[in-house]
């Protein structure tokens, strides 16, 4: 230790006083470590110097490093983004550490601070601090107590952080939080001061109000109300205002402890005092509660009921069937059988909740009734949501394997098969169709003996080949279709006797010689029958007849290609629709002409008795018998005034006449040529041409007349009649749409033919005395413009007639018919006295011998005559009561009466008075009549079947017509009068065409809107939607044509979009309906709608999801071709894969052209 201490003392003295130096010595040997140049008065003086300034430099140093550091190189910016980073992740893990080194950096400072004030005190207070020679040193002013205000630091070292970026480093500036979004000491009314900061403008940004149609606006309107309920009023007299109770009184709240200011609600005073609301409150309270609890009860007790009663009669189908369509209602609003009250709306739009819990409904009602059909269909309906289309079929096929003697079943499967696009070929569903009715032919017979034949099994068997013959003519094999007529008609009327008595399958066998033996069939010329020819041959051979007239030739084969400049699809449209009006009747080798089977240029024109043996049934009911003879004349254009069965109505519809008002200017003697909606046999076009023919082809007429000519003489008496009348009625609808059309050449050669057939029909001594005949040859006189003809063959006909009046009911019509038509002709009213009209109900009504018009009609004849009508109705509605009016003779001379009594009033008193008659017979018949009529008409199979009503009415409507269309007359009669017929008769077309025509002329929709929503709700017929969506559409042109006259391009900038909307509405609607979903004309309808609209893609989309319905409507393909042109190749690939009909091969179309 001591030669260390002498080395310090040595070599640093420094560190000790003078007086220790003074005394001390070194000993000899360390000589060497003295300094003699040491002064000792000089080390003190810069030692006590050094100790002053040491804490203030050290202090310096250790708070703001020099700026020399940050500029003294480039590495200075990836010093500084590296320790922002370091410091970035750091500050979340070490920040429970942050005031721990907070309080400890406080603590050195403090002490640093002391030091420099003990330090500092006998220096001078206020001078310049770079004093005593240090100049590159500086202080804090903090750190000097008495500061002056011109006492400022120089900072000179530049900063090159600021040439780099953009603002100054964030963390040299100092954080504050801004509460508010003003500023104190402005005047709010004249300043303003606005912050441009990204964190405020996202706190201050308002939500956008949502619109009616975002998902939580429609959230809101599925909630349930509020129940309303209505207070008693406690004054005696009616108040002349409605209360309001007043809420907010404009009295200050009383000031109490709790409330000092009075600045608090009576609420919050409550909650601050510690008390509960008023009792009101927690009555409304408890109300709203008790109407939830209320409703909650309501379901739990029906579900109850609905539990106990599947638990006591399992085997009550009606039962089982309301409590799978209950599960609707107790799914739609919030109940207790909600998983949670947060997933009420997620479980009311989940739609497959619903269809799983009825399908375990069904699931045990299939248990307790496994031999229920409607259980089954129920079942299968809803696994069309689940289950894959193979899945499906096989369930289909094990269904019908287990009730093969149910026709309604057949039906339904029959159309699923058919309108299933994957699995859907025009050759299976044929096939299917076939085996239908041959199963159904043996349980007819008796040959299943395991089945029992059910109740309307032949008509349904008759509706079923109905609907395979239209399926057939709508996916373009109508060979086939009118060879299934031929040989079931050939089978059904000329049956030989020797076979009668055999089963289905053994007539058919017996059929089959007859049809493969090449002699002329049902409606060929030539034809005698099935049994003739059978008959002949059990004689020994048949006696061949060689055809006359053969020179007659068509010569429209070589004419197809009009103008080869056209497009390639019109092209092929043209030729397409061209051969389906001259070949649709099946084709046959020529004997004369040594013809045989390979002469034929397309196969698909021949059939086979392979195509048609397993189709054929036994018929032997006469009413459908008859109901096929109409409905093959129906099928190929004959007004029959028959329909079809209701079954397949709306699957055959496919043409767009539905709309068509014949005649709008004559409402008095309109004629319904057609059957609406439904294509005749050789006429199919798209949608935008139109029906390019009038009638058929010279072999379409001729095979018409051979029918005619072969079922005349089968029959007797009042068929005959209306046979006759039939043919007739053909004719006169070809008139009438050469009138339509314009067409005058087309005109002249009609009316010679038809004028012809009618003297022939009339010269026939069965006929002569035929008033039916005579008033349709009049009205045919009538409508080619030859009123003075038309008018002595009326005045002729009504003298055959004697003097049986108004008890005749040929008479009647006749009558009606010709009044009519005089009335039509009126300029005005005032002309009624001196019109013929007057004069014919009059003579009508006296029951005398018809003498004819003369002059003015007499007051006292005219007297005479309403006593007599007065006295005839009466007597007619108390001597038939409503339960014999089953006869369509009563019915149809009660509806004659009515119109000659009401046309009668109208022209002698006025419109009152005849609108009084029609009202008092419509209450009359309103009832069980009507019922009794929908009943019969059902039965038959008849869907348009004219009730007495009905029919009334429209007298009711067409006067009104009438009336309005010559005079000033209001329109709310009119409206009203087809209002309430539209309700009892939601299916006839007649009604809707003028209920549409007359709301076109309103400016306000809104009624009409009203009233077919309610229609559309309370039927399953498609008439309604059809006629909705054309109303609006007739609007949407009517808004457009006056946006568009005399502006221009305007249109263009002023969209009309509601009506667009509404009409998609109405199409999604209609197509979603149990008749829409497979009706072709409505599907067709909708394509041409949205093709309109300019909208492609949408429209290519839904003529895919059109053949997911009706895969088998050949004419969807036609519009969509016409519609899409460059996918011509695509959909004749698609049809040829589905077996439809195409006439005009792609190959044979360039091979045309090219020649």
């Amino acid at each position: 230790y001591e030669n260390s201490s002498l080395f310090l003392n040595s070599s640093f003295p420094s560190l000790y006083s003078p007086k220790e130096i003074s005394h001390f010595s070194l000993p000899a040997e360390l000589d060497w470590l003295s300094n003699p140049s040491f002064c000792t008065e000089d080390a003190l003086k810069l030692h006590q110097h050094a100790a002053d300034l040491t804490p203030e430099s050290s202090q310096l140093i250790s708070r703001s490093p020099s700026r020399s550091k940050l500029s003294g190189g480039s590495n200075t910016n990836e010093d500084l983004k590296k320790s922002t980073k370091k410091r970035k992740g750091k500050k979340k893990k070490h920040h429970h550490h942050k005031k721990r080194k907070k309080k400890t950096r406080e603590e050195s400072s403090n002490s640093e601070s002391d030091s420099d004030n003990e330090c500092m005190k006998d220096k001078p207070r206020g001078k310049d601090i770079t004093s005593h020679g240090v100049t590159s040193r500086f202080v804090w002013l903090e750190d000097i107590q008495a500061l002056t205000a011109e006492t400022f630091r120089t900072d000179k070292n530049p900063d090159p952080a600021n040439w780099e970026y953009k603002s100054l480093y964030r963390g040299d500036i100092a954080r504050y939080k801004r509460k508010g979004d003003s500023c104190l000491g402005i005047d709010l009314t004249k300043q303003c001061i606005t912050w441009e900061s990204s964190m405020v403008e996202k706190k201050q940004s308002h939500k956008q109000p949502e619109r009616y149609f975002t998902k939580n606006s429609v959230q809101l309107l599925s909630t349930d109300g509020i129940p309303v309920y209505s207070k008693s009023q406690t004054s005696s007299g009616p108040s002349t205002f409605i209360p309001v109770s007043q809420l907010d009184s404009d009295a200050p709240p009383p000031t109490t402890c709790v409330n000092p200011l009075g600045i608090y609600d009576p609420l919050t005073t409550l909650w601050l005092q510690g008390k509960g609301p008023p009792e009101h409150e927690t009555l409304k309270q408890q109300a709203s509660q008790e109407t939830s609890e209320n409703v909650n009860s309501i379901l739990k007790a029906k579900v109850e009921e609905y539990n106990r009663m599947v638990r006591e009669n399992p085997r009550d189908v009606h039962t089982w069937m309301e409590f799978v369509s209950f599960q609707d209602e107790v799914m739609r609003g919030p109940s207790p059988y909600a998983i949670k009250e947060g997933e009420q709306e997620i479980r009311r739009k989940s739609f497959k909740l619903i269809l799983e819990k009825k399908l375990a409904i069904l699931e045990r009602a299939i248990e307790s009734n496994p031999n229920d059909v409607d259980l089954k269909l129920a079942k299968l309906k809803l696994c069309t949501e689940f289950w894959e289309p193979s899945s499906l079929i096989k369930e289909w096929q094990k269904l019908v394997f287990l009730h093969p003697n149910n026709p309604v079943l057949w039906q339904k499967y029959l159309l699923f098969c058919q309108s299933q696009f994957s699995t859907f070929s025009v050759s299976k569903v044929h096939s299917l169709y076939g085996k239908c009715l041959s199963t159904l032919g043996a349980v007819q017979d008796g040959s299943m003996v395991s089945h029992p034949v059910l109740p309307g099994t032949e008509e349904a068997m008759l509706a079923v080949f109905l609907q395979q013959c239209h399926f057939l003519r709508q996916a373009g094999h109508s060979e086939k279709a009118v060879s299934l007529f031929q040989a079931l008609a050939d089978f059904t009327f000329f049956k030989p006797d020797s076979v009668k008595d055999l089963p289905t399958r053994g007539q058919v066998e017996f059929f089959e010689p007859f049809w493969d033996s090449g002699e002329p069939r049902f409606g060929e010329k030539g034809a005698k029958g099935w049994k003739t020819w059978m008959h002949q041959q059990e004689k020994g051979g048949w006696i061949i007849i060689n055809k006359l007239d053969e020179d007659e030739e068509d010569v429209d084969e070589d004419q197809e290609i009009k103008d080869k400049t056209l497009p390639k699809w019109q092209i092929w449209l043209d030729i397409e629709c061209s051969r389906e009006t001259r070949h649709w009747l099946p084709w046959r080798p020529d004997k004369t002409k040594k013809q045989t089977e390979e002469d034929c240029e397309d196969p698909e024109r021949q059939v086979l008795f392979d195509d048609l043996g397993p189709s054929l049934i036994r018929l032997s009911s006469p009413d459908l018998q008859f109901q096929l003879l109409y409905s093959f004349l129906q099928f190929v254009g004959v007004p029959c005034g028959r329909s079809l069965f209701p079954s397949n109505l709306y699957i055959a519809m496919d043409e767009n006449n539905v709309f068509d008002n014949e005649q709008s200017d004559r409402p008095l003697t309109s004629f319904d040529s057609l059957l609406s909606g439904v294509n005749s046999i050789g006429h199919m076009d798209t949608m935008t041409r139109g029906r390019q023919h009038i009638g058929h082809c010279k072999e379409g007429e001729e095979f018409i007349q051979n029918v005619f000519h072969l079922i005349l003489p089968l029959f007797s008496g009042k068929e005959k009649a209306n046979l006759s009348v039939c043919w007739l009625q053909y004719e006169i609808s070809k008139v009438v749409q050469c009138l339509q059309a314009k067409n005058k050449k087309k005109l002249k050669s009609q009316g010679k033919k038809s004028k012809k057939l009618a003297k022939n029909l009339l010269k026939a001594s069965e006929n002569r005395n035929n008033l039916s005949l005579w008033k349709l040859y009049a009205y045919l006189e009538w409508l080619l413009g030859n009123t003075e003809d038309a008018r002595k063959v009326f005045d002729t006909a009504l003298c055959l007639a004697g003097t049986e009046g108004m008890k005749n009911t040929q008479l009647c019509n006749l009558s009606l018919l010709y009044a009519s038509l005089e009335v039509e002709l009126l300029e005005n009213l005032e002309e009624t006295v001196m019109s013929r009209a007057l004069h014919i109900l009059t003579k009508l009504a006296e029951s005398g011998p018809y003498v004819p018009y003369t002059g003015q009609v007499l007051s006292v004849n005219i007297l005479k005559a309403r006593k007599a009508y007065e006295h005839a109705l009466q007597d007619y509605l108390s001597e038939s009561p409503i339960s014999n009016w089953d006869q369509a003779s009563n019915s149809s001379q009660l509806v004659n009466l009515v119109g000659c009594y009401a046309l009668f009033q109208y022209l002698t008193v006025g419109i009152d008075a005849a609108v009084l008659i029609c009202r008092h017979i419509s209450e009359k018949l309103k009832g069980s009549a009507s019922q009794k009529f929908e009943s019969i008409g059902e039965n038959l199979g008849i869907h348009n079947f004219s009730t007495p009503l009905e029919a009334v009415t429209l007298m009711h409507t067409n006067l009104l017509r009438y009336h309005m269309k010559v005079s000033i007359y209001p329109l709310n009669p009119l409206r009203e009068a087809l209002t309430e017929a539209l309700k009892l008769y939601p299916s006839n077309q007649s009604l809707w065409r003028s209920y549409i025509q007359i709301q076109s002329k309103s400016h306000n929709a809104s009624k009409a809107r009203r009233f077919f929503d309610s229609v559309t709700r309370s039927t399953k017929s498609l008439e309604p939607w059809l006629f909705a969506i054309q109303a609006e559409e007739m609007r949407k042109k009517l808004v457009e044509n006056v946006q568009r006259v005399d502006v221009g391009e305007i249109y263009s900038t002023i969209p009309e979009t509601g009506l667009t909307n509404r009409i998609k509405g109405l199409f999604e609607h209609a197509i979603q309906s149990e008749n829409g979903a497979h009706c072709p004309l409505l599907w067709r309808m909708y394509l041409n709608f949205l093709f309109s609209l300019g909208n492609k893609e949408r429209s290519k989309g839904l003529f895919y999801k059109a053949l997911q319905n009706c895969p088998w409507a050949k004419v969807l393909y036609m519009d969509a071709i016409e519609y899409f042109p460059d996918q011509l190749q695509e959909i004749l690939d698609l049809m040829t894969e589905k077996e439809l009909r195409v006439r005009v091969p792609i190959e044979e179309l360039e091979l045309l052209l090219e020649d």
